[in-house]
C-alpha cells in the first residue's frame, strides 16, 4: 500500500514536472519572439 502511494505520488511529481517544463518553453519561446520583433524593428529603424 505505501510503496504504491509513494510510488503513484513520484510519477505525478515527474508529470507536473514535465507540465511545468512545458510551460517554462512555451513562456520562453514568447518572450524569445517579442525579443526577436523589438530587433528587427530597432534593425528597420536604424536603416
Amino acid at each position: 500500500m505505501m510503496r504504491k502511494l509513494r510510488r503513484r505520488t513520484f510519477t505525478e511529481l515527474v508529470n507536473e514536472n514535465r507540465l511545468e517544463i512545458l510551460k517554462n518553453e512555451e513562456e520562453m519561446e514568447k518572450i524569445e519572439k517579442k525579443l526577436e520583433e523589438r530587433y528587427t524593428k530597432h534593425l528597420k529603424k536604424a536603416q
